[in-house]
């Protein structure tokens, strides 16, 4: 499985990383999971400077994409020599939003009349776009997800793992990153979000 993680100047750190970390594993398994960007390197909100593992065209073969969140997002959105490099397709790839990642699926035409999730800042932005934004943390359709919340990212991990392998899998690697002493209750309330959208 080709897992891109779509990563943008002024990128938020938790968005990007804790998705890609839960999601790395499953690397035993083969899967190929990618911090993708539209150039060599990205710098974060708060001044963290990474390599780009994948150009941004890798998503448009990957099994899965999620779109990362940042400060800049608005201004991507309105980016078309970002945003033409994408040409995905919903009937064959699950495509996830965390928090302004939202945005990007609306512009991108992917959300239609599905209702999504994106965090507070974002949220009239999303509503401007004609989109139906939830008070919740995550929401799916079909092969569409959203979150809203840095750390709802673990709910879109979950749901890829639990879409591509199995619950089962997605347990497993929820139960590895979650605190100790509080590891059954995570897997437990992870599944409990998620399951209802499978």
């Amino acid at each position: 499985m080709n897992i891109a993680i779509l990563t943008f100047e002024g990128f938020n750190e938790l968005d990007s990383f804790i998705a890609a970390s839960i999601m790395n594993r499953m690397k035993e398994f083969g899967w190929n999971v990618q911090i993708t960007c539209p150039s060599e390197s990205v710098t974060s909100m708060n001044g963290v400077t990474v390599l780009a593992q994948q150009p941004l065209e890798f998503a448009n073969t990957a099994d899965a994409v999620l779109f990362g969140s940042g400060i800049q997002t608005r201004k991507i959105s309105q980016d078309s020599s970002i945003l033409n490099r994408l040409s995905l397709n919903p009937d064959k790839q699950l495509i996830c939003g965390q928090c302004s990642g939202t945005l990007l699926l609306s512009v991108l035409g992917l959300l239609n009349d599905v209702p999504a999730c994106t965090d507070l800042t974002t949220k009239p932005w999303v509503i401007d776009s004609g989109v139906d934004v939830l008070n919740q943390s995550f929401f799916a359709k079909e092969n569409i997800a959203t979150a809203g919340g840095c750390l709802a990212s673990k709910y879109l991990a979950t749901w890829i793992i639990s879409k591509l392998a199995n619950k089962s899998s997605a347990e497993n690697a929820i139960h590895y990153v979650a605190p100790v002493g509080e590891k059954d209750a995570t897997v437990r309330h992870c599944l409990s979000v998620v399951s209802p959208y499978l």
